[in-house]
């Protein structure tokens, strides 16, 4: 069945040009569609290329003129959908719009060139579409074709490159994806014997893990076995065919890890060359054609080159074809000037000589610049710049005046310039931060004491008075007694002091109520006391140092006592020290694009303790510390709480005679005892704000 889509009309002939006349789209067998590209002249050699998204096919077709009656024809058949042609210069081109990329054959006969499209239900592997003429001397080149060496080399970025030398650079090939293989096929190539082996790369550390090479019939088949997920990148450079396996991260779309620079990623649009011994200014035109860019080649551009490249983005085509020649590009704008690498070296060098020549030459000026905030030495620092490069010429000076704060310049006016632009950047007033903060030490106490003590004191004597016996609290108590009835002869001795008559003497210090009870007769004493203590404080202690700085500044506000205290020396000598208790606040904001700051700090509140003894004699006050030192990010104003310390401290004592104030009730009267409780908690809040031009501090 043969469909004619586009014809040429007679009117638009020209005379002694070739050109496209009709295009003819034909179903074959298997769902492929066979187009049929008509010449009024001898058919060229087409430069073909494909885009993955959207799916097309594009022919070149050099020296060539568009007789077509219509640019666009629907087609909506197999995989295609729309031709359109387009003619520029001497060259005219036919895009081959496809509902999904599939493989494809061209060949030129007479003057007809052919375009065999693959049914989409094969288009399931990547092959390289390879355009193939089938002539007599094609066939022999392709019989003769071999691979003469394999090599394996790691990447910079961690990947795995194979390498294979052909013995010439028309062999097509072929490249597929099985699982986490990659087999490459080289059809109508030998290989040599030495090179049929399976080669252990793992050391190498990539993802490849083994290589392979099997002889099939007249192909040779190449099989690239890697592991976990990767990604592959097919290129040949004339006799050189590479085959690049990277590790398949996660990425966006538009990025592509760079081919010979691994920090580069490639955004260009996707596309499929495949050209054998072709012009390179040739290249470098169809790819200004894609990416639209303008590209300016230098004469010294010369020579040919052999590509297939599978989905590969333009820029990264570019680089590719770049590299293999020798050459560089330079980019100024939407130009892109292509030359020899030595080429642009020289240029460059030569500019800059003039450049540097051109200064030389050039004129001094002298300029007075006035600098309002910062420090006039500062800048001057900025502007010699000993590490990070001068802003002044090899002739230019810089000098500052500390009285008046001024820069004084001499340079050309280009510097110059440069030098006021910066003073008038960094010329500027700092921002100043109020911070405020409020220290909070909250206390709670309680104590409880409970004491007893109690005595019995008494005697007796028998009627002749021959006898006499005696009791009390303590020995004391009794001697006393004793003494003073046989020293006297007293019928009754004298009553011995109060505190050698307790048998038990736990009372509570400092007791805030007390009850006794006495009981007297003739010959005896009884006496008992109660006491008790109960205590409750609650306190708190609120200071609030504030202070302004600018922003990017350390400042520091304190307040407190210094503590004297002798200290003796080895000759022992005393002198007089001091220890400082203080309430410290050291702060540097720094604030940020958003106006929100971020802080550091350290906030310190020591109190007087303890005294402790020295060695040598005296003693020395101890200092309770409380300290908070941290980073934190706050909103311009907002309270933020840096921290806390709480403290319980909780206590039982209980003094008492040994087994009797283990008696149940009963050895309340042998004992003493006593609880303590005691709370404090210190919270630090601090609050910043970003003091504006005018507004009120307080």
């Amino acid at each position: 069945m043969l469909v004619s889509l586009l014809s040429a009309t007679a009117a638009g002939a020209q005379d002694g040009v070739n050109q496209l006349k009709n295009i003819d789209v034909r179903a074959l067998a298997g769902n492929k569609l066979e187009l049929q590209l008509e010449m009024t002249g001898p058919a060229p050699e087409p430069l073909t290329f494909t885009i993955d998204e959207p799916a097309r096919i594009a022919l070149d077709l050099p020296e060539t003129s568009s007789a077509l009656k219509n640019r666009r024809q629907d087609v909506g058949k197999g995989a295609l959908d729309t031709i359109l042609v387009a003619e520029a210069g001497n060259r005219t081109r036919v895009v081959l719009n496809l509902d999904k990329l599939v493989a494809y054959e061209t060949r030129v006969e007479g003057n007809s060139i052919y375009v065999t499209l693959e049914s989409a239900a094969k288009s399931n592997t990547t092959e390289f579409a390879a355009a193939i003429q089938e002539t007599e001397a094609t066939d022999a080149a392709n019989a003769s074709s071999a691979i003469e060496s394999v090599d394996f080399r790691r990447t910079e970025s961690g990947g795995g490159r194979v390498i294979v030398n052909l013995s010439n650079a028309s062999v097509p090939v072929d490249v597929s994806k099985d699982g986490s293989n990659v087999i490459v096929e080289f059809n109508k190539t030998s290989v040599p014997d030495r090179l049929l082996n399976q080669f252990d790369v793992v050391d190498f550390a990539t993802p490849v893990k083994t290589i392979e090479a099997q002889r099939m019939q007249n192909n040779v088949r190449l099989v690239i076995a890697a592991e976990g997920l990767i990604q592959e990148l097919a290129y040949q450079t004339d006799k050189v065919f590479t085959i690049e396996i990277q590790k398949l991260v996660e990425r966006p779309k538009s990025e592509t890890p760079g081919l010979f620079n691994p920090d580069r990623e490639y955004t260009g649009e996707r596309l499929t060359l495949n050209f054998q011994d072709i012009d390179t200014r040739s290249v470098l035109q169809l790819l200004a054609d894609i990416s639209g860019r303008n590209i300016v080649v230098s004469d010294a551009v010369t020579g040919n080159v052999t590509l297939r490249l599978q989905s590969v983005p333009w820029d990264q085509a570019l680089d590719i074809v770049l590299a293999t020649k020798g050459l560089d590009m330079r980019e100024n704008g939407n130009v892109i000037i292509v030359a020899p690498a030595d080429e642009i070296a020289q240029r460059e060098k030569a500019d800059l000589a003039a450049r540097e020549e051109l200064m030389q030459l050039e004129p001094m000026y002298s300029e007075y610049l006035q600098v309002n905030y910062a420090k006039a030495s500062d800048l001057a620092s900025l502007i010699t710049g000993a590490e990070s490069g001068s802003l002044l010429s090899e002739r230019g000076t810089v000098a500052v005046d500390a009285r008046t704060n001024t820069l004084l310049l001499q340079d050309t006016s280009n510097r110059i310039s440069d030098i006021r632009t910066l003073v008038a950047t960094l010329d500027i007033p700092v921002r100043q931060v109020l911070i405020e903060s409020r220290i909070v030490v909250v206390g709670d106490d309680f104590s409880r004491d409970l004491g007893v003590r109690w005595g019995f004191t008494g005697y007796n004597r028998n009627g002749s008075g021959s006898k006499f016996s005696t009791v009390s609290g303590s020995g004391e108590s009794t001697n006393s007694m004793t003494n003073t009835f046989i020293g006297s002869g007293n019928v009754a001795p004298d009553l011995p002091n109060q505190n050698d008559r307790y048998a038990v003497n736990l009372p509570v210090a400092n007791a805030a109520g007390k009850i006794a009870l006495s009981l007297l007769n003739d010959d005896y004493l009884v006496e008992l006391e109660l006491s008790a203590l109960q205590a409750e404080g609650r306190g708190e202690v609120i200071s609030s140092p504030r202070v302004i700085t600018a922003n990017a500044k350390q400042a520091t506000i304190e307040e407190g006592v210094e503590i004297p205290y002798q200290e003796a020396s080895s000759s022992g000598a005393t002198t007089t020290q001091f220890k400082d208790a203080l309430l410290r606040l050291t702060v540097t904001p720094q604030i940020t694009p958003d106006d929100r700051i971020i802080l550091d700090l350290v906030v310190t509140k020591d109190s007087v303790g303890e005294q402790v003894t020295t060695e040598r004699g005296g003693s020395v006050p101890s200092i309770d510390t409380r300290k908070v030192e941290t980073q934190v990010l706050v909103n311009n104003g907002q309270t933020v709480v840096l921290g806390g310390i709480y403290e319980t401290e909780i206590g039982e004592f209980e003094t008492k005679v040994p087994f009797l104030g283990d008696i149940p009730f009963l050895g309340y009267l042998f004992k003493n005892t006593a609880y303590k409780s005691k709370k404090s908690e210190l919270l630090i809040f601090v609050t910043p704000k970003i003091l504006e031009e005018g507004s009120s501090i307080f």
